[in-house]
Order: C-alpha cells, then structure tokens, then sequence
C-alpha cells in the first residue's frame, strides 16, 4: 500500500492527538491505540529504530519487561495476565511512537492536546454541574469540597488523583504557552490561552487534591524560571520570582479564607495521631479519625515495606499483590486495614512488593529516564512531567492503572522523539 510521505505525517500525528486528548477515557483510548498500532504495522517499513533509540525503547518498555520476567511467580494467571494487558502500551508507545519520530510536530501535538483536553474537562464540568446543580451550591459555601472533587472525577470516570494529575501537567503546559506567545507578540493567541490556562486551573483547584495542587504551582515556577533565565538578568530573576511567590501567598490565603476545612483539616487531621503508626485499632474510632491521615498511609507503607522484606528477592506477584498485603494485615492484627481493604498508595513499594528488587529498580529507572531525557534536551516540560510523575506516584501506584501506565508511556514516548529530533535538527521551535 503506497501513501505520501506528508499524507502519512498527518495521519500519525492525528493518531497521537486522539490517544492523548482521550487518556483519561480507557475504552475509546484503548481503540484509538489498536487502531493506531495495526496502522503502524500496515506501514511498518516507515519505522525506523536504530541501535541508538532501541535504548529508549527498552528503558521505556522496562516495567513490562520485568513483569513478563516475573509472570511465573503469580498464582492467579488470568489476573497476571488483565496486568500485563494494562501495561502493552509501554511497548507499543515507544516502538510505533519512536520509530516515527522524524513525522512528530511536538509542539503543535502539546499544543492542541492542552486546549481540547482541556475543553473535554470543563465540558464534563458543565454537565456534571447542570445533572445536580446541588454541587454548585455546595461549591459556592465550601461544603464538602473534597467529596464534590471525587464525585466529578467519578463523573468523568476516572479517579480524582488520576484525573488531576493529568490536569496539572496540562495546565503547566498553558502557561508555557502562554509564555512563548508573550515573547512572539502574538496578543490573540495570548488572550485565548489565558482562558484555557484559568480554566485548567479552575478545574484543578475543583477537583482538589493537594498533591496536584502542589505540582502544578511547582511546574509553573519551573517554567517561569526556565523562561526568565535565558533573558533576564539575575537581579530581575528574583524580582519577578519574588513578586509571584507574594501572588502564590494572596491566592492561597484567599483559597484558606473560602475553604477555612482545609487548614483545619492539614492543622488537625493530615498528620494527627503520628504516633498511632502500624496501631491504628487502639483509636476509639478509625474510620472517621484517620481514615484521611497520613498516619494511615504510613502505616500502609509499613505493611507493605515489612512484607516485600520477606518476600525478597523476587516479591509475591503481580496478581497477588493486594491479596497478600490483606493477609498481611490480618496476620499482625490491623483490622481498620484490612476492613477497607487498603492498597499500597505508593507505585516504588508497590513494584517491590511484586517483583523485589528489580521491580522497584524498573520504576525509578523509567521515571528518572524521562527527567534525564528533559535534562539532555533542556526540555522544561518533560523535567516537569518527571517531577510530577515521580512525586505522584509517592502516594498512588499509577504504574498499575490504565490511565497512568498510557499517560506515562505516551509521554515519555513523545518526549523521546523530542530529544532525538532536537539532535538531529529535523524542526526548531
């Protein structure tokens, strides 16, 4: 089947426009990358993989490849098996994605995902908003702002963590923007993505979840500094750096003053009962004292740390993981535990825990890749995307959820193609 060069260019990078603006949705994702896959391979003569990007592949490819390296050591093979079909897209990405690099328009691509993704989001606001206008109201008196957060995550089908952490990348890639059209003059397309970034970050500070918080306000400080220093002197650096952290305050002190919770809640709640850790069942009532503390995740991270000890060096599986963390927990009396069936929260225990030492070694590898690509390419978004992926998965496992092994992979895939791109001088900003 013969097609044009320019033709199969556009119909890559539409390809890859589908699959990022629906990473949130797994079903009509999942389609869009078969069907992209079986396209590739219908042209797989167009991919071009040297020794040098097999490299990234591999790297890319690593927790899949120690998962396969490990399959023998579940007891359940079909749940080993739903595991390793989460996990394709770590090979399927880099192969298809990295072998098509020279067709990739990188910033174009980021471009267009950031604004529709973003108009996806808040159109589901809108939905989710005029299905039960009760939120609204809520909302509007700071009435239970984390569980309006989760109930439009769960409207959206995804989880809320999940969901805001593809948020904050998104909206640290508006001010990006917003940034280059500033020094391009380009006031129209300036105007238009001050909108699309106030809306990222509304839906940010929606969704609530301080993680996503946190790393998107440490994102746009990356990328203002980044900025800055290629043009500014150092005194003005400071100037502008100090004058932002004052907005950051006002704006924080405003949020605290509409939703007085939270600072009762990190003041009484997050770090109360510290030394409660592993002992969870000696509070009269755990459920309604702990069960959102961080003594809670803690003392998770204890089970789960003692356990992966025991089962060196090769862990207990990917399919037996959770089962045998609940035994675990029934074997040294944590009933609050393992009455609500408490996951790890945490992908670098997680890993170790399923396939030992390797498996954690393979998740630090995969995620400092993508930070040292950013570094080699002196690409601000993709050491943003590494610090938000790696600090993310400090709290969540996102390495064993579709939307987080897609999200990763895809990027890493994309930020890849940049690095060797940028060396081989195929565009330029």
């Amino acid at each position: 089947m013969n097609i044009s060069e320019k033709t199969y260019a556009k119909i890559i990078n539409l390809f890859l426009l589908l699959i990022s603006t629906t990473l949130i949705f797994r079903k009509p994702c999942t389609w869009i990358i078969v069907v992209f896959s079986v396209f590739c391979l219908i042209f797989v003569k167009k991919i071009n993989i040297t020794i040098n990007r097999l490299k990234f592949i591999l790297i890319i490819a690593f927790p899949l490849i120690v998962e396969l390296l490990f399959f023998f050591n579940n007891d359940n093979y079909n749940l080993g098996l739903k595991s390793l079909e989460r996990s394709t897209s770590l090979i399927l990405f880099p192969v298809f994605i990295i072998g098509n690099h020279k067709y990739i328009n990188f910033f174009k691509l980021l471009r267009y995902y950031t604004i529709i993704t973003t108009i996806i989001v808040f159109v589901f606001y809108i939905l989710f908003i005029y299905t039960d206008s009760a939120y609204l109201t809520k909302y509007s008196k700071g009435i239970d702002l984390w569980g309006i957060g989760y109930a439009f995550a769960n409207f959206v089908g995804i989880h809320a963590p999940a969901l805001n952490m593809h948020l904050a990348f998104i909206s640290v890639c508006n001010l990006y923007f917003i940034l280059q059209f500033i020094q391009n003059k380009n006031y129209l397309q300036f105007i238009f993505n001050c909108i699309i970034f106030l809306m990222s970050l509304f839906l940010i500070i929606y969704v609530n979840t301080k993680l996503a918080l946190f790393n998107a306000f440490l994102g746009y400080l990356l990328v203002i500094s980044y900025e800055l220093k290629s043009k500014l002197s150092k005194s003005k650096i400071i100037s502008i750096m100090g004058l932002l952290l004052f907005v950051f305050s006002i704006m924080t002190f405003l949020y605290l003053k509409t939703n007085p919770y939270m600072l009762t809640k990190y003041k009484e709640v997050t770090f109360a009962h510290m030394n409660k850790i592993g002992k969870l069942d000696e509070l009269p009532n755990p459920e309604g004292q702990v069960y959102n503390s961080f003594v809670t995740r803690v003392s998770i991270w204890k089970s789960a740390w003692e356990l992966s000890l025991k089962n060196l060096p090769f862990g207990v599986g990917a399919s037996d993981a959770k089962l045998e963390l609940l035994k675990y927990y029934e074997k040294t009396n944590q009933k609050f535990l393992l009455r609500n069936q408490l996951p790890v929260h945490n992908q670098y225990l997680n890993s170790l825990l399923r396939f030992g030492i390797l498996g954690a070694i393979s998740v630090l590898l995969y995620i400092l890749a993508i930070g040292y690509i950013g570094y080699l390419s002196k690409n601000v978004l993709a050491i943003v995307f590494f610090i938000l992926f790696f600090v993310s998965n400090l709290t969540d496992d996102f390495l064993i959820r579709f939307d987080g092994i897609t999200f990763s992979g895809f990027w890493a895939s994309i930020f890849a193609c940049f690095y060797i791109n940028s060396n081989i001088k195929i565009y330029s900003k």
